[in-house]
């Protein structure tokens, strides 16, 4: 019996092996592919990392990259702002409507792209009137595109601790609103909201559909124009982006394996 369980485990472990080298082939080989043939071009490399160099040589993928970061540092900072005062209170005042809030947030997953761009357009036609067409517009569209992520990631911190309590333990004490929501409730759901914010950068640096039918800048449009020029220095960009997406998500699932030892104490207002 003993040797029937031990042939079994080996077949198991040979079989998790096979698949997982599989996979590292599936996934490894077209990054190879891309470092090998962005480096036919000796120049490639060193144009990437010499801004100057590449504002000069490549105007619009300079204004892609600065477009896409600052895209990316607005829509995180209203995601966050919008998200988190409206989940903690929907938990603390309003729990018949968490369901409701959910399937709002939840709600632009189950719709494409191409679907939302066609809802967006009309709504678009009046911020470009108000707002122009600046690139950071399609902030607003993007915002809406990373809800169910960052809803998912703030709710299971919030989930984790006990916010009600929290709550009426700080006001017990004489804090206002302003005060638990940042000494009390953020410092416990530290981690949720960064990993929301890493997140919504990832999406928002590889989005092109609605930057693209928009006619809006952002670097995935400004790789995809660049292909038609430069090549090589088309794929160095996209590898470097996909990097980063990478390390981003790594980053992620490294806070979010991170537990707290003891929960951040609060202290009472000085009178």
């Amino acid at each position: 019996m003993a040797g029937v369980t031990a042939r079994r485990a080996r077949k198991q472990r040979a079989f998790r092996w096979t698949v997982l080298i599989v996979l590292g082939v599936f996934f490894v080989l077209p990054l190879i592919a891309m470092v090998e043939f962005s480096t036919r071009d000796p120049s490639t490399w060193p144009a990437l990392v010499d801004w100057p160099e590449l504002s000069e040589r490549y105007p619009a993928l300079a204004e892609g990259i600065t477009s896409s970061l600052s895209q990316a540092a607005l829509t995180a900072l209203l995601m966050l702002v919008l998200l988190v005062p409206t989940a903690v209170w929907v938990r603390l005042r309003l729990p018949q409507l968490r369901r409701v809030v959910e399937f709002l947030c939840l709600l632009p997953l189950t719709i494409p792209a191409i679907v939302l761009v066609v809802g967006l357009a009309p709504v678009y036609a009046w911020v470009t009137y108000f707002f122009g067409g600046s690139s950071l517009t399609l902030v607003f569209a993007y915002t809406v595109l990373v809800l169910p992520y960052a809803y998912r990631a703030i709710d299971a911190g919030l989930s984790a601790i006990d916010v009600k309590t929290l709550a009426e333990a700080a006001r017990s004490l004489g804090a206002g609103w302003g005060t638990v929501m940042w000494r009390v409730v953020l410092p416990n759901i530290r981690s949720a909201v960064l990993s929301a914010a890493f997140l919504t950068v990832a999406l928002v640096l590889g989005e092109f559909t609605i930057a693209s039918l928009l006619n809006r800048t952002n670097l995935q449009v400004a790789i995809n124009f660049l292909g038609k020029s430069s090549a090589t220095m088309s794929v160095a960009v996209s590898l470097t982006a996909l990097l980063l997406a990478f390390v981003l998500l790594l980053l992620l699932s490294l806070l979010g394996g991170r537990r707290k030892s003891t929960p951040t104490p609060f202290k009472e207002p000085a009178a």
